[in-house]
């Protein structure tokens, strides 16, 4: 599938004129828990010709593109739609820069838009992203006495990284078990995670999973713990002028 999927980026970077900064796995594969049926989910920034940004038109700064009967998902933001998410600490889009997934990069842009991510993190910003996802999720599984590993998983991931921007400066990983390995968290715990991200590596995402109490109570300490203490964490250091120098390196 790699092959086809590098082919695809090839043919929309001709078709649109445009060059792709970074094309990776987002999602489950990349998170470290995918299924055997697990769709690719592959996200990219790109950047156009100097000429198509002097124009007062406001024109389409996103591609959204499905191929091989939906199984490949291409969706992306132009460099400056991403730039200006960047300034917000948008959390898919910090996931991205660090995906361990590549398809296609500029290995400097990568390099340097991690450096910048970090001076425009904003622990309270990417808090309230995942917090209100870890709580969504919990609600669905709450709601039947079965649920789909993927979903339970979907709560696990997003409440651990509550957990981890309370306790770190860093951002948090976009692989989970780096998450988990990076925080105190009972190793009993840990093993089962383990455990459950082998099990999904063998069966459908249509699979129903029940059970796992210690480990929905840890989700729901996670939640109660951001609930209490997000507003007192730090928003962004960072500066409007570093993104435009940084806009206008990579237009040159």
């Amino acid at each position: 599938m790699t092959k086809k999927i590098i082919q695809y980026l090839e043919r929309i970077e001709a078709e649109r004129n445009i060059k792709i900064l970074l094309a990776c796995e987002t999602g489950s594969r990349a998170w470290g828990f995918p299924s055997p049926d697990s769709d690719f989910d592959i996200r990219i920034i790109y950047v156009h010709t100097k000429d198509w940004y002097l124009s007062l038109n406001e024109k389409k700064d996103s591609i959204e593109l499905m191929f091989e009967n939906n199984d490949i998902d291409i969706t992306g933001w132009d460099l400056r739609k991403s730039l200006r998410l960047l300034q917000k600490s948008n959390p898919p889009l910090l996931e991205r820069i660090q995906s361990p997934i590549i398809y296609k990069c500029d290995k400097t842009f990568v390099a340097d838009i991690n450096k910048i991510a970090y001076s425009q993190y904003s622990r309270i910003a990417t808090i309230h992203h995942y917090l209100s996802m870890a709580k969504k999720f919990l609600e669905e599984l709450k709601q039947h006495d079965e649920f789909k590993l993927k979903k339970f998983f979907y709560a696990l991931r997003s409440a651990t990284a509550c957990k981890w921007i309370l306790e770190k400066e860093e951002l948090p990983p976009i692989v989970f078990q780096e998450m988990i390995q990076g925080l105190e968290i009972d190793q009993q715990l840990i093993d089962r995670i383990n455990e459950l991200i082998n099990l999904k590596a063998t069966i459908s995402e249509s699979y129903m999973h029940s059970g796992e109490i210690e480990l929905i109570n840890f989700i729901e300490t996670c939640i109660n713990q951001a609930n209490d203490k997000r507003n007192t964490l730090p928003s962004s250091h960072g500066t409007l002028e570093e993104l435009d120098t940084f806009f206008l390196t990579t237009l040159s």
